[in-house]
């Protein structure tokens, strides 16, 4: 079929060839670079809020607990409740302390 019988010219091919190859090219630019940023700022944003709201529940938890020791356990002596509650938080972080220390020297060793 000739161009004159379909009513196109020989230009308006080119321009529609060349629109999808703009189309084809935009996408893939966009597959490879906004989709994987737009999923690590995704990831972020959970990440902050999960952490936030995991700080939240163990701040309350403490606060919870030195209260409940305070009034049920010790009979008023807040010293007591702080001194358990704060040696938990103390053995705790040394647990983690030691268990990222004993990460730390495995990975140096290979």
């Amino acid at each position: 079929m000739d161009h004159a019988e379909q009513g196109t010219a020989p230009s308006d091919d080119w321009a529609a060839r060349a629109t999808r190859w703009v189309e084809s090219f935009v996408e893939a630019v966009r597959d490879r670079s906004v989709r994987p940023a737009l999923f690590a700022v995704r990831a972020l944003v959970v990440g902050v809020l999960v952490g936030l709201i995991g700080i939240f529940l163990a701040v309350a938890a403490s606060v919870g607990l030195v209260r409940l020791l305070t009034e049920d356990a010790f009979g008023g002596r807040v010293w007591a409740s702080d001194l358990v509650v704060g040696g938990i938080l103390a053995g705790a972080g040394a647990f983690l302390l030691r268990l990222g220390s004993t990460r730390r020297r495995d990975d140096g060793d290979k």
